[in-house]
């Protein structure tokens, strides 16, 4: 898939050989999320709603329940992560109603990475709003993430299901190699020896892991057989990593209205992200121009951040990250053609993935 800069693209719009066929129009992602988001915050709220009163402040607000001034707020993210458990339940062919404690798990899960993640990062805005740390101080931050952490394991464990030790045992296991992605990506900013590989399992633990849990663990609170588990967690590690990878080129060719970063933000901030660390370790003269240049002191100008894109995309960069993204796309649905799913919940997988590996850049 080629494109030129400054031109929209999409990532991983073909069917895999032996896939579906369906393009991302095949149904109705946006109606299917918020399908999803419906019948899972309710109960997302419920569980919200035993925090203590500061906690459930900051965690109301950073959901975007609430404005800062308490008044209600315009709804939060696209709750891709419930959705994902959900459909994984119908997938083995049990009611989506039963995955609903995984889908508020999940998304607990995932707020609690984000709390945590905009404090270390430094990021005041999150979602074009003050982010919680920038409002209530790091503490209140931490406390807030720790006790959605807490909540997570609370309600799964609650569901009645006989199989909800599993399913929380695979959600610790899952937050421990989140915390591990981001435990690398924080030392990747002192050094100047990255590779691609350890880079890639950084993401895979980052992001991948938590995706990789969201598409199996309504199957598995649910008692599916172990290909179908197998090959739901498959699906979404390879969909997460596909997402990464078009992250990171967002990150620095995106457009801010979309994205809510300053252009060519991962350059400004000189993060190790995939299409540069590829460049710079793969990328010949334009690879060694780039080192160069991420070592140097100083905040960068204008010219300089324009020079290092140009240098990500000469050094191969930008084509390795795209065409990266295909391939993961491509295992991500290959991945579901071997494990027996009903097959409308199996389109309807098919198509969140690539709404989430299609966004613009």
């Amino acid at each position: 898939m080629t494109a030129t800069l400054g031109t929209s693209t999409s990532i991983g719009t073909s069917a895999s050989a032996g896939g579906t066929g369906l393009g991302t129009d095949a149904c109705d992602v946006r109606e299917l999320l918020e399908r999803c988001r419906d019948a899972v915050t309710p109960a997302l709220r419920a569980a919200v709603d035993r925090l203590d009163d500061a906690s459930r402040a900051q965690a109301a607000y950073h959901l975007g329940w609430t404005e800062l001034d308490g008044s209600p707020g315009r709804g939060g993210g696209k709750a891709v992560r419930p959705a994902l458990a959900r459909l994984s339940a119908a997938a083995v062919g049990a009611p989506a109603s039963e995955a609903v404690p995984a889908a508020v798990a999940v998304e607990l899960v995932h707020n609690f990475s984000l709390l945590h993640d905009d404090l270390m990062d430094g990021d005041t805005e999150r979602r074009h709003r003050p982010t919680v740390w920038s409002r209530w101080g790091a503490s209140s931050a931490i406390l807030c993430g720790d006790a959605l952490l807490a909540l997570a394991s609370e309600v799964l464990l609650e569901s009645g299901s006989a199989h909800a030790p599993a399913a929380t045992r695979m959600l610790a296991a899952t937050t421990r190699e989140l915390i591990r992605g981001q435990v690398e990506d924080l030392a990747f900013e002192t050094r100047d020896d990255v590779g691609v590989a350890e880079c890639l399992s950084m993401a895979a633990g980052k992001t991948g892991s938590l995706l990789a849990a969201a598409a199996s663990i309504g199957a598995v609170l649910a008692g599916g057989p172990e290909a179908a588990r197998s090959g739901l967690s498959t699906y979404g590690m390879e969909v997460g990593m596909a997402f990464q990878l078009v992250d990171d080129l967002l990150g620095i060719w995106g457009d801010p209205g979309i994205t809510g970063k300053p252009v060519r933000a991962d350059l400004r901030s000189r993060k190790k992200t995939l299409p540069i660390t590829y460049a710079v370790t793969r990328g010949g003269a334009a690879g060694r121009e780039l080192a160069a240049w991420l070592a140097a002191d100083g905040e960068p100008d204008e010219d300089g951040l324009l020079r290092a894109a140009a240098l990500v995309e000469a050094g191969g960069g930008r084509d390795w990250a795209r065409a990266e993204a295909d391939r993961r796309m491509d295992r991500a649905e290959r991945a579901l053609d071997g494990a027996g799913l009903d097959p409308r919940t199996h389109a309807e997988l098919v198509a969140l993935g690539r709404y989430l590996a299609d966004r613009q850049y």
